[in-house]
């Protein structure tokens, strides 16, 4: 009978696993996985240890009772180095615990990621007596949705406990594993400062970073309804993303949620990059590398800054009366309502002024629930475009209103996966000042973003709409094709509150080495400061 399917932490079929079924009263049974990743076998009724083997991946003792409603999803984890802090996000002196696995000992350090890596301490070579001792172990089933819970299978002592500190300087960590035989990884740890103690804030898109994390078998956009009920043996073949162009990816009323709880691949940095270098690969380009860009940008000019997460401002650690400046960057596409309606509240009525340095930001609804997981709102649609959502400007908008109302620019698919400079359109105006540009003019062409290349303006791309405020400006507009190209806008508020939008994800990535980008942030943020 079919009894259970074997899978990685992609939710990839494994094939030839040695299972043993051991019953309480020492009877086993052998079986092995087919190509699908299913396991045949007849077994009584009753309770039995499943002893799982195979080359290359970590072994496991899962217990099980039969008969089951549905077939078993064992899972297994491949011999690789991996890790993540838990919390992901903490206040200056607060801890978080390294979980980190690896088949081999391994050397941790902590570093600071400014206008340049930062060493700021080892934390040490970490292994235990017994073979592979520092080896995780990964629940069965979907833990997309219960998150990997790494360091709770046999972290029973206090001396195994693996706690650090936060530094007392706010920004973006990082964790660098190593091994002796050549393997790395790094992984993020955003610092808050115990008080504010700067006029600017800036926002880490954490909630995005987990939407595109995939770690487990499931994204918002691989599997974003639920895991299927068979583990994937051909992604092309069996994923409705590619199988079916219209509901490929939201064509659901529901979606499972998805825990924060999992290491982030995508966000890994490699221990020689430095920040003028380009961004390579199809993720880096709109993750926490990116974000990087920025915040390095930001302390070569001399802007002292706090970072913080968004799930800060959705729970009020930020406060938003104690600053002047909000900088939102790269690709901020899901935010919780009541992020929105504080931040607007705070534009439009107690005179804050947000720097959006990003592109399709505040594009769809999430709800951030206590147990570390999200629900995204994307609904049931067919596209991207007001014909695929029902007439509505973004996933946002169906729910409660276009982000255009406070970014004066909202993301739309013309020009997408494209990138350009921008042209001047208002070279007059005071945000171009000191850059010497003329009307028609193209600035932004340096650019590291290497997934799209090509500007400043580009990957996905916000424009100005109908339900931008009436006095939104429009600087300069990306040269893409179609008419793709990014609205660089401005507005005032009647509060003295104000919006500066770039409305590209590739624009942080020009800041560390185009000059008239750099110049128009840094009139942008002097302004806004004023």
């Amino acid at each position: 009978m079919l009894l259970a399917y074997v899978s990685d932490e992609r939710y990839v079929a494994l094939a030839d696993v040695a299972l043993e079924f051991i019953a309480a009263n020492g009877r086993s049974w052998e079986a092995r996985s087919r190509a699908s990743g299913s396991v045949h076998v007849e077994l009584p009724a009753g309770d039995f240890k499943v002893v799982l083997q195979k080359a290359g991946f970590g072994s496991k003792i899962s217990r099980i009772t039969l008969p089951a409603e549905e077939p078993i999803q064992f899972r297994l984890l491949s011999d690789c180095l991996l890790g993540y802090a838990w919390p992901k996000y903490v206040r200056s002196g607060e801890e978080s615990e390294f979980r980190v696995h690896s088949v081999e000992p391994y050397k941790l350090e902590l570093w600071r990621y400014g206008w340049q890596p930062e060493f700021v301490r080892g934390l040490g070579w970490h292994d235990e007596h017994g073979p592979r001792a520092v080896m995780q172990v990964t629940p069965d089933g979907d833990y997309t949705q219960t998150g990997v819970k790494w360091n709770s299978v046999g972290y029973v002592s206090a001396t195994h406990r693996q706690y650090v500190k936060a530094p007392e300087r706010s920004g973006l960590y990082y964790f660098r594993a190593s091994t002796a035989s050549g393997r790395r990884f790094s992984f993020p740890w955003i610092v808050a400062p115990a008080k504010p103690s700067s006029s600017i804030a800036v926002l880490a898109s954490t909630i995005n970073w987990n939407a595109y994390n995939a770690f487990g078998g499931r994204s918002n956009y691989i599997n974003a309804d639920a895991l299927p009920s068979t583990p994937i043996v051909n992604s092309r073949t069996e994923l409705p993303r590619y199988q079916r162009a219209e509901f490929g990816t939201w064509g659901y009323s529901e979606y499972a949620p998805l825990s924060f709880e999992r290491p982030e691949p995508y966000n890994d940095i490699a221990f020689e990059e430095e920040i003028t270098d380009p961004l390579e690969g199809r993720q880096s380009c709109h993750l926490a590398p990116a974000e990087w860009r920025l915040f390095g940008w930001l302390e070569c000019e001399g802007f002292p800054y706090d970072l913080y997460v968004e799930q800060q401002l959705d729970d009020g650690t930020l406060d938003l009366s104690k600053y002047r400046v909000l900088m939102i960057s790269v690709h901020p596409e899901y935010w919780t309502r009541k992020m929105y309606d504080r931040v607007k509240q705070w534009v439009f009525n107690e005179g804050g002024r947000l720097m959006y340095l990003g592109g399709n930001g505040l594009n769809c609804e999430v709800e951030l629930c206590a147990d570390g997981v999200m629900l995204v709102r994307n609904g049931a649609i067919t596209s991207l475009s007001p014909s695929g959502m029902g007439g509505a400007e973004s996933r946002f908008a169906m729910r409660h209103e276009s982000e255009a109302n406070l970014l004066g620019v909202v993301f739309t698919e013309a020009g997408v996966m494209t990138s350009a400079p921008y042209r001047a359109i208002d070279p007059d105006h005071w945000v171009f000042e000191g850059t010497g540009l003329k009307h028609g003019e193209i600035f932004g062409a340096k650019c590291l973003h290497q997934r799209c290349p090509g500007g400043a303006s580009g990957h996905e791309t916000d424009k100005v709409s109908p339900s931008s405020p009436k006095n939104v400006h429009v600087l300069a507009k990306g040269m893409n094709v179609n008419e793709g190209g990014a609205e660089m806008v401005v507005f005032d508020t009647t509060s003295g509150g104000a919006v500066f939008s770039a409305g590209s994800i590739s624009y942080p990535a020009s800041l560390p080495v185009d000059e008239n980008i750099s110049r128009i942030t840094m009139n942008v943020l002097r302004r806004f400061l004023a």
